[in-house]
């Protein structure tokens, strides 16, 4: 059974060490040595979403953080997203007030 919780831990601590990164779900399946479709019904079973849906929450909490922390003098949200793997600010801003009921400029000015 390929969609076994080993395979999950493996690519959770694949992703969240390289949650900077430009990842995807190939060099995941590669660090949990599966097949990506393993590791997509590993991902299913075990955690009740996918591969890329886990890196998006990864990457968003790490937003977060940043936001919450950032200067709103000197930190933007568009850099902040950014780095954080969401090149579309406009995409960034949708995830992001879709996981935290508000914007991440509200988060930033310490709304």
């Amino acid at each position: 059974d390929l969609a076994h919780p080993l395979t999950v831990r493996r690519a959770v601590a694949f992703i969240d060490g390289a949650c900077d990164q430009p990842i995807s779900v190939v060099d995941m399946a590669r660090a949990a040595s599966v097949t990506p479709r393993a590791l997509q019904l590993a991902f299913r079973r075990h955690l009740e979403t996918t591969p890329l849906a886990y890196l998006r929450r990864v990457r968003l909490e790490a937003a977060h953080a940043e936001l919450r922390t950032g200067d709103p003098g000197t930190t933007t949200v568009t850099a902040v997203g950014s780095r954080w793997g969401f090149p579309s600010p406009s995409r960034f801003a949708a995830h992001y007030r879709e996981a935290y009921g508000c914007t991440p400029q509200e988060t930033l000015r310490g709304r």
